[in-house]
């Protein structure tokens, strides 16, 4: 299982995220997904933990929470919809 972790204040860095997630077990993995053209942090990130009894109690416990003066919503991440293409991508033969 992968967490979501959105609202998150732009200041925050992926060791900032390993700090607040390893109080609740080990933390396999951090991504920060960033904006392709300004390189800007995008706002949220994805946690994954060593076992989902570890992903569920930090979602438990920092879902709401207060961190950097954001209140964080944290809820297991939902599976990409792969559906990138849009009206602009699409070729229109007359």
């Amino acid at each position: 299982m992968t967490i979501y972790v959105g609202n998150l204040s732009y200041r925050a860095t992926e060791e900032d995220l390993k700090a607040v997630f390893a109080d609740y077990g080990e933390v396999k993995r951090v991504v920060l997904p960033t904006d392709r053209e300004t390189g800007r942090m995008r706002g949220f990130a994805f946690v994954e933990m060593n076992e989902d009894a570890q992903e569920d109690a930090a979602i438990t416990e920092l879902d709401g929470a207060e961190w950097m003066g954001r209140q964080l919503k944290v809820n297991k991440a939902k599976p990409r919809e792969d559906d990138r293409r849009g009206s602009w991508n699409k070729r229109q033969e007359f």
